[in-house]
């Protein structure tokens, strides 16, 4: 068997190393070899895509043992379908490797070449008539092989190309798309640091690979990683897929429709990568979404979910795509997640530990994984007042860095004091997400039942009129509060001066003005001097 491939250049590096190829070629030599393949070969050789074509012409009764390592040595698989395809036995053994490939997540992207789809799919017209002949000799467990793999391979989003279209054009397409799919595929930013994080996602995705289940909800308080985590998974598995996607901040940009649709499109543009593509409104976006989605495995993360309806507006019921498929989705709200029923997984993700705490701060305060002895009780006094939550550790990290130990101390005096603005702004998130009766409880246990027993501060808050049972296990989902030993009501120190912060926010210079008093001065100078 004559072996051509063209000279792997600088984009090679973009490949994982036990890939020999990066593009297989699979086609019908009679129908395309000397025209549309050729200059597609060519095309992608030119762009630095290591390409294999097989242009040995005599080719025998049974695929090559060669071949097979071939295919299964290819990173993506260009199957050409033409009016002829399926008359070869030796094609349709190609397509049957390709497709086991598949599900050991090689990329498969069909080109249908002055031949229907539907013809494809529905192995009708020349299809039909060739798989009928191959019946007649073949086993029939054989031909029915190569039907299921002709289908499969013929709902996966591809390339149809007419006798009226421009081959030249169709072409480069075609490579500009190869091009940027996957071997130029940029990751995600995760972090500058990313101390922490791969435990996380190692255990995450044990647990995915273990999990028949579609749906990963990871959900935990704002600040606390969960962005980061989903975009490090995100890089690390987005390529099993025939497909994949990454929508963030859904929570602030499904408020209004044209978000929505923006939304819609993105979706269907990341995946199907047809730039025309237009919406139009949602109810229409929603249909399209599983219209042409719902035959492929992909990969899609929701970042920043606060209510229902944003999944509903992309995903309907979440059922629509093909087996293997895996959506991810971050949120503030377990309850949420638990809506989706029985199939999703859900991963709470917890605060750093004391050693991991101190070296993230560390990274960002000296540009060291450990702090200067002499600032050492120092930053031990920030890891104290963030608790675990990475946002904080970064930020403060940040402020600190290059300051003198003076201007340290009284940083951290502040801080202690006073919540850091970027910090409030991201923590008060989940809190504008209450009513009216659950922003009351939640001020309440923040300024006066954090430690407290449960059933003590139900009885107390039940008297108000606050309706708790329900209140504290709102809260309770969306991360503000956790019940812990000897069921007491416990807030992260962060957020705990955040509730403070925003009842003293009502009235800064008159104590007597704020809805809650907790501190013992402000107690005095209301009762003695009536302010």
């Amino acid at each position: 068997m004559a072996l051509v491939t063209c000279k792997e250049t600088s984009s090679s590096s973009f490949t994982h190393q036990s890939k020999k190829f990066d593009v297989f070629l699979s086609f019908r030599g009679e129908d395309t070899r000397l025209g549309f393949v050729s200059h597609l070969y060519n095309a992608l050789c030119q762009r630095g895509i290591n390409t294999f074509i097989d242009n040995n012409l005599q080719r025998g009764e049974e695929i090559s043992a060669g071949l097979h390592k071939v295919i299964e040595s290819s990173r993506i698989s260009i199957i050409v379908f033409s009016e002829n395809y399926a008359s070869s036995k030796w094609c349709l053994d190609e397509l049957a490797k390709i497709v086991e490939c598949k599900k050991k997540d090689q990329l498969v992207l069909p080109v249908f070449y002055n031949i229907d789809p539907s013809e494809v799919r529905n192995q009708k017209g020349k299809v039909g008539e060739a798989l009928s002949k191959h019946e007649e000799k073949l086993k029939d467990y054989k031909v029915q092989s190569w039907r299921k793999a002709l289908f499969e391979v013929a709902n996966i989003s591809g390339w149809h190309y007419q006798r009226s279209c421009n081959e030249f054009e169709f072409i480069q397409r075609i490579v500009e798309e190869i091009s940027n799919l996957k071997l130029n595929r940029m990751p995600l930013f995760v972090a500058r640091y990313p101390v922490g994080i791969n435990y996380r996602v190692k255990t995450i995705l044990s647990n995915i690979e273990s999990n028949d289940g579609h749906i990963i909800g990871i959900y935990g308080p704002g600040g606390i990683g969960k962005t980061t985590i989903a975009k490090a998974i995100f890089n690390r598995i987005c390529d099993h897929f025939d497909g994949f996607c990454y929508l963030e901040n859904l929570r602030e940009r499904s408020e209004t429709d044209a978000g929505v649709i923006e939304l819609q499109e993105t979706l269907l543009l990341e995946i199907l990568r047809d730039r025309n593509l237009k919406v139009g409104s949602k109810s229409r976006g929603v249909n399209m979404i599983k219209k042409r989605l719902s035959f492929m495995r992909i990969l899609l993360i929701l970042d920043d979910v606060d209510k229902w309806i944003q999944i509903e507006n992309l995903l309907g019921r979440c059922d629509w795509f093909a087996s293997g498929s895996k959506i991810i989705i971050t949120t503030r709200d377990k309850h949420l997640i638990a809506t989706l029923g029985n199939g999703c997984s859900t991963y709470l993700i917890k605060e750093l530990d004391q050693d991991e705490a101190l070296e993230l701060f560390s990274m960002h305060a000296f540009q060291s994984n450990k702090p200067k002895d002499d600032y050492l009780e120092l930053a031990e006094r920030v890891i104290q007042h963030a608790k675990g939550l990475p946002l904080a550790l970064v930020i403060i990290g940040a402020d600190l860095y290059g300051r003198t130990k003076p201007e340290w101390r009284s940083a951290v005096e502040k801080y202690e004091r006073i919540l850091n603005e970027e910090i409030k702004k991201i923590l008060e998130i989940s809190y504008e997400g209450l009513d009216k009766t659950e922003k009351d409880i939640f001020l309440d246990i923040a300024c006066f039942f954090e430690g407290f027993l449960k059933e003590y501060v139900i009885d107390i808050l039940d008297a108000c009129n606050l309706y708790p049972i329900y209140g504290i296990r709102r809260l309770i989902d969306k991360c503000l509060i956790t019940v812990g030993q000897y069921d007491k009501l416990l807030m992260h120190d962060l957020l705990q001066q955040m509730g403070r912060d925003i009842v003293q926010r009502e009235s800064p210079d008159l104590p007597g003005e704020r809805s809650r008093l907790w501190c013992y001065e402000d107690v005095h100078k209301v009762l003695t001097q009536n302010t």
